[in-house]
This record gives C-alpha cells, structure tokens and sequence, in this order.
C-alpha cells in the first residue's frame, strides 16, 4: 500500500515578528511518519509576487495526498483551523514592502473557496486533549488569506483530488518572550503535539 503524502508549510519570520514558530514545527516534523502519511515540509517567503507561486512549485514536485499551510496569528490564543478564503489581496506590505489594497488575488476567480480539511474532526480532538481550538471564518487578507485561496484556486482548477487548508497558530513562549509583547502563546512542544493530533485526523476522515 503506497504511504501517503502530507505537504506540511510554515512561513519565514514577518512584520515585527523576530521570530516564526511555524518554521520550528514544519522543521520538526518534517520527514516524520505520523498515522498514513508521511510528512514533507517547507517553509514559504512572505512575498505576495512569490509565495503561491513557490507552494504551487513544491507542490507539483511533491504531489502530496493532503496540504496542510500554517500561519502565525500572534494574539490568538488558540489554534483555528480557517474555514474560507477570500479572493482579495489587503493589509501590511510583505517582507519586501510590497502591499494591496482590495486587490483580487484571481481576477477571474470565485470569490471564495472553502477550506477540505476535516474541520469539526481537528477542533474536537484538540479539545478533547485539552488543547484550546475553534473554526476560525477569516483568514485575513494577507499572505496566509492568499496561499490558502491559491492553493484551493489551483487544486479546483486541475481537478485533483487533494485536501487543502490553512491552520493559524498562537505565538509560541519564546516568540512572546522575545517580542516583549503581551500575547497569549503556548510552549512549542504543545504547538507540535498538537500539529501530530491534527495530522492524525486525517487517517480517520474517509
């Protein structure tokens, strides 16, 4: 029986943000066996020109069974599986100083898609091992908003069969720590534990 696939990405440090803890986790778990698949990291820029373009790349060397995206929502205090993402580009300018303002990401796209991950399944079996977690239904308008839709808008486009979504994160210990601002944030062994639980959801959704 083949082993399946699991492209797991985190981002490169942004904004004010010394430090990303989705880099630490895609680096963590990367090449692991967790349940049916086998795990392949990568971490993505914050350029609004180079992000999707690159996950697309990854992508199609990959050709994972499942994405699964992870993105940094330091003042959230729990993990929130993104249900949708909007077809629009907004916000603080990216790690080059590029910015939007109201721009479609796909001008001939819908306007939005929503996430194939097992949403419910992830939020109960997180809180079920006592890890805080809840759907979350906005993604934002900045480069996390921007892969999910792009990944979707490309699966959909192709036809494949591949789940695909997006997980915010909260900051971790050391990121509070070394931001000197007062966010809510978890030690990075429960941010990977938890990762390993939402990775384990998806040999149980058929």
């Amino acid at each position: 029986m083949r082993q399946k696939k699991l492209l797991l990405t985190g981002f490169e440090p942004f904004l004010d943000h010394p430090i990303n803890p989705t880099e630490q986790i895609v680096k963590t778990l990367e090449k692991r066996d967790i349940g049916e698949y086998q795990v392949y990291g990568h971490i993505l820029p914050v350029r609004f020109n180079e992000s999707a373009k690159e996950l697309i790349d990854v992508f199609e060397e990959i050709q994972p069974d499942v994405v699964i995206s992870l993105g940094l929502a330091a003042g959230r205090n729990r993990i929130t599986p993104e249900r949708v993402a909007i077809n629009c580009n907004d916000g603080e300018p990216d790690n080059e100083g590029m910015s939007y303002c109201d721009q479609a990401i796909q001008p001939d796209g819908p306007a939005a898609y929503f996430s194939t991950l097992p949403l419910r399944q992830i939020v109960d079996t997180l809180q079920e091992h006592q890890f805080p977690a809840e759907i979350s239904n906005s993604a934002g308008t900045y480069l996390c908003n921007n892969i999910m839709y792009q990944m979707l808008h490309y699966i959909d486009e192709q036809g494949l069969d591949v789940r695909s979504g997006f997980i915010h994160i909260p900051a971790s210990h050391e990121l509070t720590i070394q931001s000197r601002k007062g966010y809510p944030s978890w030690s990075m062994e429960s941010l990977i534990s938890a990762l390993q639980l939402i990775i384990s959801c998806l040999d149980n959704d058929k």
